[in-house]
């Protein structure tokens, strides 16, 4: 099986809702970095998994889209409590729909928040 990684970093802002978390209610920022990993067990006639410029272009957009903005007012987060849990599947499957090389198998997004503290979301395709 083969895996290439890209990781991207950006600053973003969130506040938690639906529980007492003290400061974490109140709006925040993190420098995120996102790291998304692809995996498969066949290189196309190149002898790439996927060409790593094309998961560049497509990660680099989704980061735009994050970077200086508030998460809880963003529409894919209308009615969530916006964790990195959250952020991680939405952003994962947003990534996924983008990336077309037909021999990926699985991709991983993880995003850290802070230097300790990480979540993943993992899509089989």
């Amino acid at each position: 099986m083969y895996t290439v990684a890209v990781k991207r970093d950006f600053v973003g802002q969130h506040f938690l809702i639906g529980g007492d978390w003290g400061a974490e209610n109140e709006r925040h920022s993190h420098h995120y970095v996102v790291e998304v990993q692809l995996e498969g067990s066949e290189l196309d006639r190149h002898g790439y998994l996927v060409d790593i410029v094309d998961i560049e272009h497509h990660l680099e957009a989704l980061v735009a889209h994050y970077r200086d903005r508030t998460l809880n007012e963003l529409p894919e987060f209308a009615g969530l409590n916006p964790s990195i849990e959250h952020f991680a599947r939405i952003f994962g499957e947003s990534l996924s729909a983008r990336i077309t090389a037909a021999n990926i198998t699985a991709l991983t997004l993880k995003i850290w928040e802070n230097e300790i503290a990480w979540a993943a979301y993992r899509l089989a395709r």
